[in-house]
């Protein structure tokens, strides 16, 4: 699966994956999950937002045991971030048939669509929706880089935007989700645990920053004549730094757009986009607040106009605590279990995160040597990849089996 997987939306400079919401990469990953789905005669279904499901049992009987994850990526993002969870997904269903286990609840894996965001910027579209976090009203107002609206970027790839919105009749047949992910930090490598359990996920959002000044000629206009956004720009992505290590937070401008973006012109428009996560709600309030007033400061010194806009927000999520319990006293039980199984907060976004509002969510983390992720450096290696799939194919024999 993984090797079948790997050269899909890969780009052979960067050696990252473009694997984009509603893209010809991200069509031949959904050609390739139907693929895995009728290989093990699972039904496969689309569902009105775009989620791919592959069906074990009746879809229609409820409470369901329902796991997977995502396929896209950031831009040039890794190969094991939402697609390790997916494989091992498969991978666990098919060590269950190898137990000869029996099934007492229908089982799903799903592929959930445009979890990263990277092409309409805002995370986990497909979830939002089917949760009702996201309405069809604004899913259709958001565009991509080039101005193609959502909505038509899904009918180019052959689905229906019309059927889009929540889908509560759905989730109310899920009983529990567990999400596999590999882990997007170094605590699993440092306390030597191929596998770990979530607690929580902190508060995040994404926060727009335009700073608009004047366009004029870089080699005729005296610096002290200039209203340059960029210096605004640039104070305010030091100002983030210094904020977030005061609250041991986490602040972020890591995309920026200029206008007219010549080299020989002073910009008339800045436009960076802030990503800030923090432990709890107080911190991020401080933090976000603390970077919207240094850019003002630096904004009315310097003549810019600046405009702040919140363009997506998730508050904490703490993973139901009974069905977190429950993980860990299935992985427990395991004869080379390491007691207790770790159990570690997270401050990424996952589409397990936007469903714990409405039904038990819980997550599992395989290990990560490097720490790094959303790059062509992240990693797991084999031996804790199958750690992951025998730890997520025993929840799923505790939860659906008899």
């Amino acid at each position: 699966m993984w090797r079948d997987l790997a050269p899909l939306g890969r780009d052979p400079g960067s050696g990252g994956y473009r694997r984009y919401a509603w893209t010809s990469a991200d069509t031949d990953c959904r050609a390739w999950f139907r693929a895995q789905a009728e290989t093990r005669g699972l039904v496969h279904e689309l569902d009105r937002n775009g989620n791919q499901w592959a069906w074990l049992g009746d879809p229609l009987a409820g409470d369901a045991v329902v796991t997977g994850s995502h396929l896209d990526s950031v831009p040039d993002g890794g190969a094991f971030d939402g697609p390790l969870g997916v494989v091992s997904s498969f991978a666990a269903l098919d060590e269950l048939r190898r137990r000869g286990a029996r099934f007492t609840r229908p089982v799903a894996i799903t592929n959930f669509g445009d979890e990263e965001g990277a092409r309409f910027g805002l995370a986990c579209v497909g979830s939002r929706l089917t949760a009702g976090r996201l309405t069809a009203a604004q899913a259709r107002e958001l565009r991509d880089g080039d101005g193609v609206p959502l909505p038509k970027a899904m009918e180019a790839a052959g689905h229906d935007p019309s059927t889009i919105g929540p889908d509560p009749e759905r989730l109310a047949r899920i009983g529990a989700f567990v999400e596999l992910h590999v882990e997007q930090g170094r605590a699993l490598d440092l306390s030597g645990d191929p596998v770990g359990i979530a607690s929580a996920i902190w508060p995040h959002g994404r926060w727009r920053f335009d700073f608009h000044g004047e366009a004029n000629h870089a080699g005729t206009t005296r610096l002290a004549d200039r209203r340059d956004p960029m210096l605004t720009y640039a104070e305010t992505v030091l100002a983030a730094r210094r904020e977030a290590e005061l609250a041991g937070a986490l602040a972020t401008f890591g995309k920026v757009s200029v206008e007219p973006n010549g080299v020989n012109a002073i910009p008339s428009l800045v436009r960076g986009w802030l990503d800030s996560r923090a432990a709890d709600q107080s911190a991020l309030d401080t933090v976000v607040a603390g970077i919207e007033a240094a850019a003002r400061a630096h904004a009315d010194r310097a003549g810019i106009e600046l405009r702040v806009v919140r363009e997506s927000f998730t508050p904490v999520v703490e993973f139901e605590h009974a069905l977190r319990d429950e993980l860990g006293t299935i992985l427990g039980r395991r004869p080379d279990a390491r007691t207790p199984v770790p159990v570690l907060g997270t401050g990424a976004g996952h589409d397990a995160g936007i469903l714990s509002g409405s039904l038990p969510t819980a997550m599992l983390f395989v290990r990560n040597p490097t720490g790094v992720s959303h790059s062509p450096a992240e990693y797991a290696a084999e031996d804790d990849c199958v750690a992951g799939v025998l730890a997520l194919a025993d929840v799923l024999e505790g939860l659906a089996c008899a």
